[in-house]
């Protein structure tokens, strides 16, 4: 339940962690089958100290009302008379994840965007960002100074990675085991509180990404008094399962989802690797908690989407009115490995199910969602997807660049070290101006070619197991299978391979970075003013293509109002000349928004496309041509 008072204050009463009372504070633990806890505290940097016990109470609940710490002070809980350990759901921390947590009062922050009501999803731009690596600084504060910068950009939607305190100061953030305190390394709470405020006053969303399907492997004391949380029996790639089943477990991430959106005021969530949550419950968690997110938040816009590699379309659908009945979009691996495999030429690993006939597939990925609906994927050895085409483009979050495909590789490398720059600026042109929700990932708006590696801040086993595993990945890979090969990959563990990690912003200001962040800032205002507008109506079935021999295509929507919009794209470097199937009124009617080369308008008027060129197109009518096998 969301509490908010006319101070301009918000609080999420949760059924996890502490709440403030006028008496003190209510301190709430979840441990079915231990004989008891106490209350610590640790004062002038002391050893932590009981001061209260825990009462039992219903269905596995313990607790304590008392005054007995005071707002800022430090609090823990002392299991069965020996460990201490800090309470799961804390807003704050003292340190690190293996200290104790800090009493926070959630109304003690005084929101200047109260009224803030948010923006419809049609508008949105994503612009990925890691704090840590986003500036020198490394912290919430620091990106306020950015934001400016980012709306003039065109960006109208900023979204962090996961910020849910981790073990080490560094880290991706898929890490977090403490899910409910931003990285104190990042400024904790009210940094983050105040990055919010910041960009809501200049009219920009912020987005968190948040990871439901494990915990990290540092300072994830949820075990040692709650065995019942997680499913010993079930395996996943991090351990054993988180146990769903229980409603304790089940409300502790459903709440934290309703505490980011009502009490840290964010406009919505990325929903990592849900195909990862092994749910043994008849209702998905992600369905229960999307329902929950859309009957509680009424007042203003949020918005949930989704990594999951299974191509389901159950949590996008629409109803009748066009809105998402469950998760706004679905982040679309498909079209970022069409485009990347057009771009590089590359065939290992999960390219190899998009480098033969990509063509096709990007055309089919642009006009229906997904590039596989049902078909044989060779790399995974089954079936994959489901149908997507009835879908409208605004499910689905297509990129061609963020933190996971540039990350996994061995070196981090960007797109713009692994194709020609005028590949690159083609594939954003397509971004930009199709009507699927487009996301970039820092830097890329002007070339960035600063690695973004994957990093960590792991010691001792944990660490030396990290940095073993990292470089073990890459066996089968042609260029590391030897293994001195394989002792250049960066050590996720050293310093080094965190701070090669930073943007470089010195940088942005040379000639080559300025006119590549000058055409993305036109082309993103072409998006807002002639193709937003129309993103709103789109029928069912509102895509179709053609695609050539080579590497050019043609994808036409539908969009509300019945306006059409044509894209014609070239990635070979020959011109294409147009099949008949094109009908004449798509080649020359409706109005330009774009053309990447100044002489493709004319010769699109004559059936030839210049090769390593876009041009989009926006009309009154549609002329359907022949949609092409898939």
């Amino acid at each position: 339940m969301l509490t908010t008072n006319s101070d301009r204050t918000f609080f999420q009463e949760t059924s996890w962690g502490p709440k403030i009372t006028p008496e003190g504070a209510d301190f709430r633990l979840w441990a079915p089958t231990v004989s008891s806890i106490h209350l610590v505290t640790a004062r002038d940097g002391g050893e932590p100290v009981d001061v209260a016990p825990l009462e039992r109470r219903e269905d596995g609940w313990w607790g304590v009302s008392t005054d007995a710490i005071a707002i800022g002070e430090a609090y823990g809980f002392r299991i069965d008379g020996g460990t201490v350990v800090p309470d799961p759901a804390s807003r704050a921390q003292i340190g690190d994840v293996h200290g104790l947590s800090r009493l926070v009062d959630p109304e003690s922050y005084r929101w200047r965007t109260s009224g803030w009501k948010g923006r419809p999803w049609e508008e949105t731009v994503f612009y990925e960002l890691h704090t840590g690596t986003f500036t020198p600084e490394g912290t919430f504060d620091a990106i306020i100074d950015k934001l400016d910068y980012l709306k003039e950009t065109g960006v109208t939607a900023i979204e962090l990675l996961p910020v849910a305190q981790f073990g080490g100061q560094r880290g991706w953030g898929y890490d977090g085991v403490l899910l409910y305190a931003p990285h104190e390394v990042y400024g904790g709470i009210d940094g983050l509180k105040r990055l919010v405020d910041a960009a809501h006053e200049r009219g920009l969303m912020v987005f968190l990404d948040v990871v439901y399907n494990h915990f990290g492997p540092d300072g994830n004391y949820i075990g040692v008094y709650a065995e019942e949380f997680f499913h010993q029996e079930i395996h996943t790639a991090w351990g054993a399962a988180i146990a769903y089943d229980k409603k304790p477990v089940r409300d502790f991430m459903i709440d934290n989802a309703l505490y980011w959106l009502n009490e840290v005021r964010l406009d919505g969530l990325r929903l990592d690797a849900i195909d990862s949550i092994e749910d043994t419950t008849d209702v998905e968690l992600v369905r229960e908690l999307a329902a929950r997110v859309r009957a509680e938040i009424t007042d203003r816009h949020v918005h949930l989407t989704t990594e999951d590699a299974r191509n389901i379309t159950w949590h996008i659908e629409r109803n009748e009115a066009g809105d998402p009945k469950l998760v706004s979009g679905e982040w679309n691996d498909d079209f970022h490995h069409c485009a990347h495999a057009l771009a590089t030429g590359e065939t290992e690993s999960y390219y190899s199910d998009y480098s033969r006939g990509s063509t096709k597939q990007i055309a089919r990925t642009l006009a229906e969602g997904f590039t596989y609906q049902g078909q044989h994927s060779k790399h995974r050895d089954r079936d994959v997807g489901f149908s997507s085409v009835h879908l409208p483009p605004t499910a689905f979050v297509n990129f061609i660049q963020n933190h996971d495909q540039i990350g996994n590789r061995a070196f981090g490398d960007r797109l713009a070290d692994l194709a020609s720059r005028r590949s690159v600026q083609c594939l954003q042109a397509i971004l930009f101006l199709s009507p699927q929700i487009p996301l970039i990932f820092m830097g890329e708006e002007y070339g960035e070619t600063q690695p973004f590696c994957f990093f960590t801040d792991f010691h001792g086993e944990l660490g030396e197991a990290v940095s073993k595993g990292r470089k073990e990945e890459f066996k089968t890979f042609a260029a590391f299978k030897k293994e001195r090969n394989r002792d250049l990959i960066p050590d996720p563990n050293k310093l080094s391979t965190f701070e090669a990690s930073r943007l470089d912003w010195s940088g942005r200001m040379r000639p080559t970075y300025r006119l590549a962040w000058e055409e993305n800032k036109r082309l993103l205002k072409i998006r807002q003013e002639k193709i937003v507008p129309h993103l709103r109506d789109i029928p069912p079935n509102s895509g179709s293509f053609h695609v050539s021999d080579s590497r050019a295509f043609e994808v036409c929507w539908t969009l509300g109002g019945g306006k059409a919009l044509h894209l014609f794209a070239n990635l070979d470097d020959e011109p294409w000349g147009l099949p008949e199937e094109i009908a004449r009124s798509e080649l020359v009617d409706g109005e330009v928004l774009y053309a990447s080369e100044p002489e493709a308008v004319e010769m699109l008027g004559d059936r030839r496309l210049p090769g390593n060129t876009v041009v989009v197109r926006l009309a009154d009518r549609l002329q359907i041509g022949k949609t092409a096998d898939a």
